[in-house]
């Protein structure tokens, strides 16, 4: 039940703050390092396909399959991480996907044969793949316990872990862009170094959450039965169908947006300011909206609305393609990162609910991994249907989340346990 303070008017930064401040040490910690490891990946990140194709020379095509290597190494392989989360607990996990990233970052600021950028591409990759369900599935964890010990809705928790991890994505960048002066190297070496400072703080302060409750816990399952479970799981996939109609809509952004910006503007220049504008909503948005949500809606419901503000984003960027301009990508822009903000944390609040505790990290990684397959298998449709132009395709991609809509449904009927 949400306190009498979450009903008062919401200051942002005092509120992220004074909530930050009343968190256990572990979810403080997994919020910071959050933010940190972003700020190092997205220092380099945003720059690889530069250095790639101009200081390597690599062709157009292979720069496109190293990015895709890249990509497939981290999201597909989400599954991996939230199994061996499962077994062996967050720590070790996230301690080992530390080591992985600097020395991926290692490997690539000296990397160049195309054997050797694949190769420590995939390395940075795997990294996340292990950090990242090792994170969010202990940082769900805490925030439910954190709310049966305060009454402090879970989504409000998890959306501060958003926002963290949004400002990393904000701030990453604009160093990196810094560090560049110094050349590609330099920005890996301090990207590295960033990863250095995040494993340190995990060794030091991350408690080995396997021995809080031994008596409580049931054997492990091993992972066939692991994902035997889990594919009848009815309430879990159709949670997952509608979590990849977010993340397939989502996923325009790399897409539908640049496509927009080429036909009404005729350059991608605005498309850094763009991205900007999407992390600062997160960052200063997040926690304020996740208060209120939480306040009035379940995460069913919160979810739903999610997917139809994606849906309006879509349709309200189609009818504004007659205007020109800018204006059908901002509306773009800042729509479908509402809906973001609003599909995220009920996702991950409503997770614990429907699946068992010993299984959380594999399902935490199984619903990435398997939203990422869908995007994946709709990526080149979604391409084909926006090189028609026009209207048609925003139409077509606003049906998407729509389509989540009716999986939301069906996870309510077939969960159990569902707390609220």
């Amino acid at each position: 039940m949400p306190t009498a303070a979450s009903a008062r008017p919401d200051r942002a930064p005092v509120a992220r703050a004074r909530l930050l401040r009343t968190l256990p040490a572990l979810p403080r910690l997994l919020i910071v390092t959050q933010c940190a490891f972003n700020i190092g990946f997205f220092a380099v990140l945003p720059y690889l396909a530069d250095h790639l194709g101009g200081a390597l020379g690599l062709a157009g095509w292979l720069v496109g399959l190293v990015l895709g290597l890249r990509t497939f190494s981290q999201q597909g392989l989400f599954v991996v991480g939230g199994a061996l989360t499962d077994r062996y607990g967050p720590r070790p996990v996230v301690l080992a996907g530390c080591a992985l990233r600097v020395a991926g970052f290692v490997w690539l600021a000296f990397a160049g044969a195309t054997w050797s950028v694949v190769g420590s591409v995939l390395l940075v990759g795997f990294a996340a793949a292990l950090f990242s369900p090792a994170v969010e599935t202990e940082m769900a964890r805490q925030a439910v316990r954190h709310e049966e010990a305060t009454g402090i809705d879970r989504t409000r928790v998890l959306g501060l872990f958003s926002a963290g991890g949004q400002a990393g994505a904000l701030i990453g960048p604009v160093l990196g862009a810094a560090l560049l002066a110094g050349g590609f190297r330099v920005a890996c070496l301090a990207g590295a170094a960033v990863f250095v400072v995040v494993l340190a703080a995990h060794w030091r302060l991350m408690p080995d959450t396997r021995a809080e409750a031994p008596r409580t816990r049931t054997p492990r399952s091993g992972l066939r039965d692991d994902v035997r479970q889990l594919m009848r799981h009815r309430a879990f996939l159709a949670l997952c169908l509608a979590y990849s109609s977010y993340l397939l809509a989502y996923n325009q952004l790399y897409l539908a947006l640049p496509a927009e910006l080429d036909r009404s503007l005729g350059s991608q220049a605005a498309l850094g300011w763009l991205f900007a504008l999407s992390s600062a909503l997160v960052v200063v948005g997040q926690l304020p909206l996740a208060r209120q949500v939480s306040a009035r809606l379940s995460h069913p419901a919160a979810l739903r609305c999610g997917l139809l503000v994606i849906a309006a984003s879509f349709g309200t960027a189609g009818a504004l393609l007659p205007v020109g301009g800018i204006a059908p990508a901002l509306a773009f822009v800042v729509l479908l990162t509402l809906g973001q903000m609003l599909v995220v944390p009920a996702a991950r609040a409503w997770l614990p609910d429907l699946v068992e505790d010993r299984r959380l990290g594999f399902s935490t990684g199984a619903l990435s991994s398997l939203s990422g397959l869908v995007v994946l298998a709709g990526g080149a449709p979604a391409g084909a249907l926006l090189a028609r132009g026009g209207a048609l395709p925003w139409a077509v991609l606003a049906a998407v989340p729509l389509l989540g809509l009716v999986a939301v449904g069906r996870a309510v009927r077939r969960g159990s346990g569902i707390s609220r």
